[in-house]
């Protein structure tokens, strides 16, 4: 894969990076039901195999678990080491229910906790998780601009903000990337969020191109029913009627297209996302080994003209 720029940094990127959201476990509110780390831990390894050279994750994934995998898995490639991005921003009390916060003492603090987890001395790519509470969104991003002028933060980035957010960051410190959700089944961003990052020379990096699995042409009802309780698809709407019908249609055009380019659904639905010219990489979930191979070849793929206008079809 050949390498992309991301925005004003001095970071190059694989065009599919590793999230490790689903490597959390089941024991949180947005968890993917049981995860046995062993294979997280092998799953990174793998995907550094393959080629792949970031990945990000966050400390509310798990509630600290995620990364405490994440730096163990670290550890034992002993000095061979990604890009990492990691956030701050969603924390959790006593009674594990998430809190948002971005008071500056609060990130002082997540981003020590982050480091230890890690196993880290700083953090390549660090960003607000969400802009909540809003009206603290300043006093965060100030926060974070002097964690990069103490050389504990290499890159400022923020996620799930919108334009007029943005624009209240950029007097305090530049924003050097954006990581937004993404899909042919979430194109929000498209009209506005774009164009600004494009003015502004910075990053896309979107997470869940292939929308939590409805993309991979692996989805019917069956395989939606087989979700374990814990697993927090269970109540997003795209996987619940009505939508869930047409979810499933979708899968089937995008087969039939998929085999027509030699091609996996999988890696349609990331190279469809990396189509965009501001997009420098896609996030793309695995947990467990042989799940980043079927996906990493979106990171090549280039699809023709005539297979976009499909897609587009089948999206109306």
């Amino acid at each position: 894969m050949k390498l992309r720029k991301l925005g004003r940094s001095d970071l190059h990127l694989t065009p599919v990076g590793l999230g490790t959201w689903a490597m959390g476990g089941g024991d949180w509110k947005f968890g993917w039901g049981p995860q046995d780390d062993a294979l997280s831990i092998r799953t990174i390894h793998e995907a550094l195999d393959l080629g792949v050279n970031w990945l990000d994750t966050a400390p509310v994934y798990g509630l600290g678990h995620c990364e405490d995998i994440v730096g163990r898995a670290l550890k034992e490639l002993k000095g061979r080491r990604p890009i990492i991005s990691t956030k701050c921003e969603r924390c959790w009390d006593e009674e594990r229910q998430i809190i948002p916060r971005l008071k500056r003492a609060s990130i002082r603090r997540e981003i020590e906790d982050s480091l230890r987890r890690l196993g880290v001395d700083v953090i390549d790519m660090y960003q607000i998780h969400w802009p909540q509470p809003d009206e603290d969104i300043e006093e965060g991003w100030a926060a974070i601009a002097e964690l990069v002028q103490e050389g504990k933060v290499r890159w400022a980035g923020v996620s799930n903000f919108n334009v007029a957010q943005l624009k209240r960051l950029q007097p305090i410190h530049p924003v050097a990337f954006l990581q937004p959700p993404y899909s042919m089944l979430n194109r929000g961003i498209e009209a506005e969020l774009i164009p600004y990052c494009e003015a502004h020379d910075i990053g896309l990096i979107p997470y869940s191109p292939m929308q939590k699995g409805l993309l991979s042409g692996k989805v019917t009802q069956a395989w939606v029913d087989a979700l374990p309780a814990t697993d927090h698809r269970r109540g997003d709407p795209q996987f619940n009627e009505p939508l869930l019908s047409r979810n499933i249609a979708l899968n089937g055009g995008l087969r039939t297209l998929a085999a027509r380019l030699g091609t996996t659904p999988a890696e349609l639905a990331i190279a469809w996302v990396l189509r965009q010219p501001r997009v420098t990489s896609a996030i793309v979930g695995a947990r467990k080994p042989g799940q980043i191979a079927e996906t990493i070849g979106g990171g090549r793929l280039t699809i023709p003209a005539d297979a976009l206008q499909e897609i587009e079809g089948l999206l109306k």
